[in-house]
C-alpha cells in the first residue's frame, strides 16, 4: 500500500468512527478549501468545532468528499492560525470574533475580547447604549419611516429628538409642541445616565444605521426665526439617500 493511499484525507471517507480514519482532514468552509489535522480541530474538545469532529461525522461533505462547513471561509484561515500555533489575529477582528463564537471556542473568545476592537465595541460602546432606553428598537424604527417615505425620491428626512437629562425631556417635549412637523414621525432617543455626549449617541446612531447599509448622514434641525427653543439644542435631521 502505497504512502498516499495511507494518509487518505478524512473527507473522503464519511463511513465509520473518525478516531480510525486517516488524521488528514480537507474541509470546504464557505467555497474556500482548507487541509489540516484532526488533532488541530480538536484542540479545544470542549467547543462547538471539537464536536463536529468527534466520533460519527456530523457534517455533510461536498461533490469532492470534503468536509463542508456552510460559515465564512475568509475567516477560517486565522481559526485554523490560532489553533496551530496560538496566534492571535489582529486583522478582521470583528468577524473573526464572530466566528469564534459560532465554533465556540473559549479562549480565542477572550483574548479577542481584550483586543482594542472588541473591548472598546463591548465594554465602552455597547454599554452605553444599554443605557439610552429603547436604542436598538428606536435605529428600526427610523429605518422604516425612511423607507415608508423613499417613494419617488432620492432622499428621506428623519427628525430625531435627543435628550440626555430628565429635564431636556421635558423641554423638548415642550419644543415638539410647537415644531411644524408630524409628531409620530419624530424618533426620540434619552435620556440617559451615563458619561458619552449628545454627539457621541448621534455618531452611534449613525454607524449603526450605516452598518446595516444604508447611506446616512445627519445635521441640527433648523426652525424658523421665533422659536422658543434652539432646534439644535435637541433635534436633528438625518437623511437616507437611497440613490
Amino acid at each position: 500500500m502505497s504512502i498516499a493511499s495511507e494518509h487518505k484525507p478524512l473527507g473522503k471517507q464519511v463511513t465509520g468512527s473518525l478516531n480510525m480514519l486517516s488524521p488528514i482532514v480537507e474541509l470546504n468552509v464557505g467555497g474556500e478549501m482548507y487541509t489540516t489535522t484532526l488533532s488541530t480541530l480538536k484542540k479545544h474538545p470542549g467547543s462547538k468545532l471539537a464536536e463536529m469532529f468527534t466520533g460519527q461525522p456530523k457534517l455533510r461533505t461536498d461533490s469532492e468528499g470534503r468536509f463542508f462547513i456552510d460559515r465564512p471561509g475568509t475567516y477560517f484561515k486565522y481559526i485554523l492560525e490560532y489553533l496551530r500555533s496560538n496566534q492571535v489575529p489582529t486583522q478582521c477582528v470583528q468577524d473573526v470574533y464572530k466566528e469564534a463564537l459560532f465554533y465556540d471556542i473559549e479562549p480565542l473568545i477572550k483574548q479577542l475580547e481584550d483586543s482594542p476592537q472588541i473591548f472598546g465595541e463591548l465594554v465602552a460602546r455597547r454599554q452605553f447604549l444599554a443605557c439610552v432606553p429603547n436604542y436598538n428598537e428606536n435605529i428600526e424604527l427610523m429605518i422604516r419611516i425612511a423607507r415608508a417615505e423613499a417613494f419617488a425620491s432620492r432622499q428621506s428626512s428623519i427628525i430625531v429628538c435627543v435628550v440626555r437629562t430628565e429635564e431636556d425631556a421635558a423641554r423638548c417635549q415642550d419644543a415638539l409642541n410647537s415644531l411644524d412637523v408630524d409628531k409620530k414621525s419624530v424618533v426620540k432617543f434619552g435620556p440617559w445616565k451615563a458619561v458619552p455626549s449628545i454627539s457621541d449617541l448621534l455618531d452611534c446612531i449613525q454607524m449603526d444605521i450605516e452598518a446595516k447599509g444604508y447611506k446616512i448622514s445627519f445635521q441640527p434641525h433648523v426652525t424658523e426665526k421665533g422659536f422658543r427653543f434652539k432646534s439644535h439644542d435637541f433635534f436633528y435631521k438625518f437623511l437616507f439617500t437611497w440613490w
